[in-house]
Parts: structure tokens; sequence; C-alpha cells
């Protein structure tokens, strides 16, 4: 846990700095610990050390692990989401980052009118145009905000991307710059149940760049965790 600690602290001054390298409050970044595939002794192990707010992949993997940890952890959804599990998810997590089309905020908004839920959620965009990755493209995240924003029990929070790996996280700026500016027109639309208060961008590898570009949730794993492979589920 020592280890960790000191992982996490360190996470926290790179954070801060980045912040104040471009003029912004740290206190706008929220760290988001991505435990997939960690068991619950390393994610005690992370909350003990002071992390409370925890990003899952998997929808069973989710719902395996949130009853056997604090209640007070703050956990997020941010790998796809099926519209078979939808039903399974909700009432369980903070924030969905992952909506990445509009059946799928159909079948949200149908699930948590059922459960008498508000759902805040992302919508996720490729910037990249990744074949490999979800989401929507840019040019259609304006009208499909509009579209989605007239369900009653989803509330729009902002935005999600993944940027290519690249061991130069300058070669990604331009993507985390984009989705910035792209949550800046929206957030210009004035919509009903529409902020453009979160920007989930940046990883392990590419965070300080996306917090200088404007990201306010950035998802960290093996820095905090280590990698997967050295850790037995």
């Amino acid at each position: 846990m020592e280890q960790m600690m000191k992982n996490i602290e360190q996470i926290k001054e790179e954070i801060e700095k980045a912040c104040l390298k471009v003029g912004r409050n740290p206190n706008e970044v929220r760290l988001l610990a991505v435990s997939k595939t960690f068991p619950v002794e390393i994610i005690k192990e992370a909350y003990n050390a002071g992390q409370c707010l925890f990003g899952e992949n998997r929808v069973q993997e989710l719902c395996t692990k949130t009853p056997l940890l604090p209640a007070d952890i703050e956990w997020h959804l941010i790998g796809t989401l099926q519209r078979n599990k939808v039903k399974n998810v909700l009432g369980k997590v903070a924030l969905i980052h992952s909506v990445d089309s509009v059946s799928l905020a159909r079948e949200i908004d149908k699930r948590a009118a059922r459960k008498n839920l508000m759902v805040d959620v992302l919508l996720q965009v490729n910037v990249a145009g990744e074949k490999t990755k979800h989401g929507f493209i840019p040019e259609e995240v304006k009208s499909k905000v509009k579209e989605i924003c007239k369900l009653p029990r989803i509330k729009i929070k902002g935005l999600m991307t993944m940027a290519p790996f690249t061991e130069n996280p300058e070669e990604v700026r331009p993507i985390f710059r984009e989705l910035r500016t792209l949550a800046e027109s929206i957030e210009k639309l004035q919509l009903p149940e529409v902020q453009m208060k979160e920007l989930s961008m940046g990883m392990s590898n590419d965070f300080r760049v996306a917090i200088e570009e404007g990201a306010t949730l950035v998802r960290i794993g093996s820095r905090i965790f280590g990698t997967r492979n050295d850790v037995r589920r």
C-alpha cells in the first residue's frame, strides 16, 4: 500500500503541475483510477491510500466488485456499454462515460424510467477516427446531442474520447484540443439538460497533455496499480 500511496501522490503532483502550467485550478481535475481486471484486494489498497474514484470497463466485473468494497466509492463506467447490460449498471455508477449511439441513450432512458432514476452520461467521440474505437464522429455530435437531450431521464454532462497510444504525447494534443473545442461549441447551444462540465480524456501516458487541453477526468490505471500482468486475479 505504501508504494500505491506514493504512486497516487506522484500522479496528483503531476496533475497539479499540468494545471498550473496553463493557469488552471487543480481542483478542476479528478483522478479516475482504472481498476479493470484488478482484484478487490488491490482496489482496497488504493482506497485506503485515499483514492475514492474508480472506473470499470465491464458491467459484470463492476457488479461483482461493488458489493465487496466501501459504499462511499464513486464508480464510473468507462467501457463500451451494450444495450442488454444497461439494466444491470443503472444505480451503480455516478457517470457513464461511453454513450456512443442514440439507440443506447434511448435504452438508458427507458430503463431509468422504470427505476425512477436520472442518469448522468458523457457522449463518446471518436475524434481520431480509429476503426477499432467506438463513438460518434465529431461532425455528428451536435445533432446527436440535440436528439439525446430530449430524453427525459438523461443528463449530458460532457464528452469523452480515447486517443491513440503514442510514445510522444504531443502527437495526440490536437485530438484533445478538438474535443475541448467541440464541447465549447455545444455549450453555446444552451440546450436543456446539457452541460459540458466534464471532459474525460487522457490516460497514463498522455494525461498531462490532456489536462493542458482541458481534461477534467483523467483515466489512469497502470501508473497507479502497475501492469496488469503483474497482478494475479
